[in-house]
């Protein structure tokens, strides 16, 4: 998944969209701020806020992302993010579930 990221920062850095805000416009994950704004969210599918909310940018959601895949190896984020990248054909296929 950190590979996945840095592939993401780099699109980001040569002005294309990252696979993961891709992911987030076709309604596969969503990534909020929670209700106090000191920490993020991330949710399956199409989840809409009871309150418009803005976008999370991508380097805040990459550096919460990265944090959490080195720090808590939480699988069920880990499968929620392969499922987000499975947009791109050329993904792993042992990460489809």
């Amino acid at each position: 998944m950190l590979a996945r990221l840095a592939e993401d920062e780099q699109r980001l850095a040569n002005d294309e969209l990252p696979l993961l805000d891709e992911a987030e416009r076709r309604g596969r994950l969503r990534i909020l701020r929670s209700d106090d704004g000191e920490s993020l969210l991330l949710l399956p599918g199409p989840v809409q806020a009871q309150d418009e909310r803005a976008p999370v940018p991508f380097p805040e959601k990459l550096a919460m992302l990265r944090r959490e895949i080195e720090n808590s190896g939480n699988e069920s984020l880990l499968r929620l993010l392969a499922a987000a990248y499975d947009t791109d054909h050329g993904w792993q296929e042992e990460w489809r579930t």
